[in-house]
């Protein structure tokens, strides 16, 4: 849309400053806006992915997302004036009323007959981008394309544009667009010119098509999107990496100085492969190629990818057709995203470096799968009526495989699921038997042999309708002062879904204008505002829809309210004050606020309640007497006042004093604390009215409760008092009266306060039956509680007044006292309990229980063998003995004896007893019971034992070992030692120089050693063997001697040279042992084995003729000889150490030979003598050290 002269580009009004027609969205309302004849409607039309941003009269940006037909409406009725960019022509084509604006180049030819070609797209500023949704302060439009790529449109149809953008950044952000001029045209035709003119010479560097690689060139790929051969402005699609080069605006100027500089880089060649084409699909795929290979002067030369920047191109319009680049960058690899399916394109690469020509590889073919078809556009309305609505749609791209159905889809007019209408090949559908004035909702789908497009946008329609009828006349919501709030309902007939609005009249009464219109809008309530208090009003309501406007509702009449009224006149006081009451008068407000005052409300407050009022009186009448007021009381009272319009603000305040009178009656007394058994504290509260005069002392009287005569208790001014001498759990009447200046005033009602409860009284002396001989039944009477029920009764039972014991404790008043003992006195005395305490005991009760048979024996054992007094044959025998038991009143005659198989023994009253003629090692058990006149009483617990075997008899004893000092003595069979113990022990006794056997051995081994015996004396010995069943017999005396003794061990002989060969030997004597005579025998050793040499009683012998220079070696020992009747007997003891000499040639010695000979054996014996102390100590200090480190570790650690 253009004027006819366009102003200069600073006063051009831009398209977000016409404001857009409410409720003409998605280009359903052009026949609305037919009807209510709007003097100018602009559409706009935003296609799918698009964004048309405008400014709404409010200020605020409001975005709509394509697709969509935007209705707009010129403020002034006229044409509003739009700015094209130079080369492009604006034309009007109205039809149905609606005018569209078709910005096209020079050369494109318009015929009225073609149906017109699409809008012109939306200005990049108006379109949705990251960096601000704000307007750039100057428009800017992008290229448009020939008239060679418009498709024939209608009117409703949504294309995507055909737009290729250059953008060129800006350090401030936003993106404006390159303004091409007469000279940048005329570069670009040269440079197609002479890149045709390359490819028909087959010139593999041409250049021409291909983005110049100006350092002033700017590529931008990322808005651009490739869609059915078309260029769509999208933000962000393409993720391909991109570089931008230079900031300037025209990059005409440049290409050309750029390609009249290309004959200075021929000295240096490169060439760049064909790219391979991989994983088609059908709207991307893959391209790759391989680094270019430089050449100059016949040698070729490689280079790594960092030194090149490579561009692709593509072209969907033949090989000849106009490329577009879509990647500048280092890779060697790229994705080419948004391809058309089943579409034929061609691609290219060409490789550039800051010092090598440019090269460009040959063109790659390649096409695209195919696909389903893209979402059609929303099915347009031709036509409707009542009952029908006329639909017609157009195909969208099949994407390679031509469309065979379409799918039609609607909500049936409930807002529900959507559910299919038509299925089939054509592109129109007419929806029958509809209802009037609803809406219907209707989405459309194309399906091809490969799949089911998605559905496009969602359309509502509505069928025609008729007039609505005359709604119902407005209902009063709430009134106020200057204000009205209304409600109303939709006419009777019409669905929630018809599009109503209301137009509300208003006429003020006696206001001479008439009705006038207040409201008009779709709301179903209102409020009008700014009206005048108090006064009537007139309504009536219109509904309109897009059929016209309704008759008018009946009329109503409505009134706002009144205002409050002004305060009334402070009150004041008529007549005299008195104690009680007072007569208040007050003055009618100066302003009643628009009505009439309908009530007068009086309040009153005590001048020490603070702001609490109490209304005490309320009417039409301005005078009113406050009675039941207290005396000498300050008051405070207001008056206020009540219209229509509410109540006014009280009046001032009048403040009024009663005269004090004697005081009130005071609350009873009550109770304070806890109630004692014999005193109770009171407290009371101040009278209720005090008159008007402090209270000065209080009169406290207390009446027993069956005596009527008062007694006063107390006077003064507390308010407690201890009242005490009372009696527990008793109820007494108290009154309390208060005196001021004036007087006294009057009794406060009777309190009854009891006493608490004391524990009960003493009990009285129980009565006791005797119901056997070890039953007794007790029972007593109840004594006074005071004030508290007897909970409990404990009854104390024992055999001593001052010993008894609790035998029942409960609520019954008899007992029965079990498990007596016969002919026993008892004692027994009851005491009260209650909650209260503990009574006394009452006076002890004394009964004797009737004699009966004797008690069981309680205590029966077995006598020991040390026990009794005389032995006894414990194998046939047992000896029992028990304890007398109590004869409940009858002496014991006897006791029975049961044992064995119940065999049964009548004794007198001796406690023990012996059962003969037993059976040996016998289990028996025998109990006991007693008898006396009454009878036999109950047997004594059981008692087991067992008789003994019979005792052993003495084992045969023999000597095994006969020695001169000692005998060893054998009996029976068994270890010699008592390696586990045996039942059975043996008594070895041995007669002693008395002629008495006395007890050597007692114990259970069968061998003894008697030791310390006299030489050849002959000894006596019997022996006994004792066990469990007792001690047996002595065995026959056995005699047995010891042998005669050796004689003692001699010292070594002395040997002394007598002559050359001859030495006398020399030893030591023994005595005669006990008379029997010593005989000695010598014996002599040259080599090993002694010969004996000499025998008889001497003690020295010479040796004569011993060899000279040979050693010798004497031993000598003591023999003993006897007579016996066996003859003489010679008993020899042990040899002496040996003695060594040799026989040596006689020198002539010198006297001190002798002594020498003896100092050098003396200093050898001493050298051994210390040679064994040392060895001794060193064996000595081992073993201490070895227990230190012992006790070191074990103990100490």
């Amino acid at each position: 849309m253009m004027a006819d002269q366009p102003p200069p580009l600073e006063a051009t009004p831009l398209l977000n400053e016409v404001p857009i027609l409410p409720h003409m969205v998605n280009g359903d309302s052009i026949q609305q806006a037919k009807a209510t004849r709007l003097p100018q409607v602009i559409l706009v039309q935003v296609n799918p992915g698009e964004t048309f941003t405008i400014t709404t009269e409010d200020g605020h940006i409001q975005c709509i997302q394509g697709p969509a037909h935007v209705p707009m409406m010129s403020p002034n009725g006229s044409m509003p004036p739009i700015f094209v960019p130079p080369g492009y022509v604006s034309q009007v084509v109205e039809e149905n009323g609606v005018r569209k604006v078709v910005v096209l180049p020079h050369s494109a030819e318009f015929h009225p007959s073609m149906h017109p070609p699409p809008p012109p797209h939306v200005p990049p500023h108006y379109l949705h981008h990251p960096h601000a949704l704000l307007p750039p302060p100057h428009p800017v439009y992008p290229p448009v394309p020939g008239t060679g790529e418009l498709p024939p449109q209608f009117l409703h149809q949504h294309p995507p544009p055909h737009v290729f953008q250059e953008q060129e950044p800006r350090s401030h952000g936003r993106t404006n667009f390159i303004q091409r001029d007469e000279r940048s045209l005329k570069m670009q035709e040269h440079l197609k010119k002479r890149l045709k003119d390359r490819q028909a010479g087959g010139h593999a560097n041409n250049k021409l098509n291909s983005p110049p690689a100006s350092p002033h060139k700017v590529v931008n790929s990322s808005n651009a999107t490739i869609q059915n051969g078309n260029g769509k402005g999208q933000p962000g699609a393409g993720a391909l990496k991109q570089k931008q080069v230079g900031k300037t605006k025209g990059a005409a100027e440049p290409e050309v100085a750029e390609s009249d500089t290309e004959p200075k880089k021929c000295d240096i060649h490169l060439s760049i492969g064909k790219p391979v084409v991989s994983d088609i699909q059908a709207r991307s795929a893959v391209l790759s190629w391989n680094l270019p290979v430089s050449s100059q002067n016949g040698e070729s030369h490689s280079h790594s990818p960092a030194a090149f920047t490579f561009e692709v191109a593509i072209s969907n319009s033949g090989k000849n057709g106009k490329f577009k680049s879509v990647y500048v960058g280092e890779e060697l690899t790229i994705t080419l995203p948004d391809l058309r399916p089943a579409t034929d394109y061609h691609a290219r690469v060409s490789a550039t470096s800051s010092s090598i020509k440019e090269s460009i590889s040959e063109l790659v073919s390649f096409t695209t799968e195919s696909c389903e078809p893209d979402c059609p556009a929303a099915p347009k309305l031709i036509n409707r009526t009542k009952n029908s609505l006329s639909l017609q749609w157009k195909s969208s791209n099949d994407n390679g495989s031509k469309i065979t159905n379409f799918l039609l889809e609607w909500d049936e007019g409930k807002n529900g699921a959507f559910k299919e209408c038509y299925y089939g090949h054509l592109k129109q559908y007419k929806l029958t038997k509809l209802s009037p004035s609803t809406k219907y909702s209707l989405r459309l789908a194309a399906k091809n042999d490969i799949g089911m497009s998605g559905f496009s946008e969602t359309v509502t329609y509505y069928t025609a309708g008729m007039v609505p009828p005359a709604p119902c006349p407005p209902v009063l919501l709430e009134a106020g002062v200057t204000w009205l709030a209304l409600r109303w309902s939709p006419p009777h007939g019409v669905s929630c879904d018809d599009a109503l609005t209301y137009s509300l009249d208003v006429e003020e009464e006696g206001s001479g204008y008439g009705f006038q219109p207040q409201y008009n809008g779709d709301e179903l309530s209102c409020t009008l505002r700014n009206l005048r208090r108090s006064t009537s009003y007139k309504f009536r309501l219109f509904a309109y829809n897009s059929e016209g406007r309704s008759s008018p509702s009946e009329v109503v009449e409505l009134s706002t309210n009144p205002e409050k009224p002004g305060p009334p006149g402070k009150p004041s006081v008529k007549g005299k004050i008195h104690s009680h009451s007072v007569k208040v008068t007050w003055e009618p407000p100066k302003d009643n606020g628009g009505s009439d005052i309908t009530k007068y409300f009086l309040e009153i407050s005590e001048a020490s309640a603070g702001s609490k009022w109490d209304t005490i009186y309320s009417g039409a009448q301005r005078e009113h007497v406050c009675d039941h007021l207290r005396p000498g009381t300050s008051y405070r009272l207001r008056a206020h006042c009540a219209s229509k319009g509410g109540e006014s603000q009280a009046s001032d305040v009048l403040t009024v004093t009663t005269a004090a009178v004697p005081p009130g009656p005071c609350p009873s007394p009550y109770l304070a604390g806890k109630a004692k058994p014999k005193e109770i504290t009171l407290q009371w509260g101040p009278p209720s009215v005090d008159g008007g005069s402090e209270v000065t002392e209080y009169i406290l009287e207390m009446a027993s409760a069956d005596e009527d005569e008062r007694r006063q208790v107390y006077q003064g001014p507390a308010s407690e008092y201890v009242v005490t001498s009372l009696l527990p759990g008793r109820t007494y009447c108290f009154w309390i009266r208060a005196a001021n200046k004036v007087g006294f005033g009057p009794h406060s009602d009777k309190a009854e306060i009891c006493t608490a409860p004391g524990p009960p009284d003493q009990c009285c002396k129980p009565l006791i039956t005797c119901k056997s001989a070890t039953c007794v039944v007790v029972s007593w009477e109840s004594p006074a509680c005071n004030g508290a029920e007897i909970g409990e009764y404990r009854l104390e039972w024992g055999q001593a007044e001052g010993s008894m014991h609790v035998a029942y404790a409960g609520p019954c008043q008899s007992y029965e006292v079990k498990g007596l003992t016969p002919a026993t006195t008892y004692y027994c005395r009851v005491q009260a309990v209650n909650v209260a305490g503990v009574g006394l005991f009452g006076e002890a009760g004394v009964v004797t229980t009737p004699a009966s048979v004797p008690a069981p024996v309680s205590v029966l054992h077995l006598l020991e063998e040390d026990q009794m007094e005389i032995s006894l044959p414990l194998s046939t025998c047992l000896a029992i003995q028990w304890e007398e038991p109590c004869c409940h009143g009858s002496e014991i005659t006897g006791y029975n004896i049961e044992y064995g198989e119940k065999q049964l023994v009548t004794v007198g009253r001796n406690t023990s007893h012996v059962l003969e003629n037993l059976l040996p090692d016998t289990l028996y058990r025998i109990r006991v019971q007693a008898i006396n006149n009454f009878g036999v009483g109950p047997f004594s617990h059981s008692m087991k034992a067992k008789t003994k075997p019979l005792p052993p008899d003495p084992p045969p004893l023999e000597c095994v070992v006969f020695s001169y000092q000692s005998l060893k003595l054998k009996w029976g069979e068994g270890p010699s030692r008592a390696l586990i113990t045996n039942p059975t022990q043996f008594n070895l006794q041995m007669e002693d120089r008395f002629g008495r056997f006395v007890t050597v051995y007692n114990g259970p081994c069968h061998t003894y050693k008697v030791q310390r015996l006299s030489e050849s004396t002959t000894y006596y010995f019997k022996i006994q063997a004792c066990n469990d069943a007792g001690e047996g017999e002595f065995s026959e005396v056995y005699a047995f001697t010891t042998t005669k003794s050796p004689p003692a061990s001699l010292k070594a002989p002395k040997a002394n040279q007598l002559e050359e060969n001859t030495y006398e030997i020399t030893w030591e004597p023994l005595q005669p042992m006990k008379g029997d005579s010593i005989v000695y025998i010598l014996q002599l050793a040259a080599g090993r084995e002694f010969e004996q040499v000499y025998k008889g009683p001497e003690t020295s012998f010479r040796l004569p003729n011993l060899q000279t220079n040979c050693e010798y070696r004497l031993r000598v020992c003591a023999g003993r000889q006897s007579q016996d009747a066996s003859g003489s007997q010679e008993l020899y003891g042990p040899y002496s150490p040996s003695t060594v000499f040799s026989s040596q040639k006689r020198e002539l010695v010198p006297p001190c030979a002798d002594s020498t000979t003896e100092l050098a054996e003396t200093k050898k014996t001493l050298r051994e003598e210390r040679f064994i102390a040392i060895v001794l100590l060193c064996g000595f200090a081992v073993v201490a050290i070895l227990f230190a480190v012992v006790i070191q570790y074990f103990v100490i650690k």
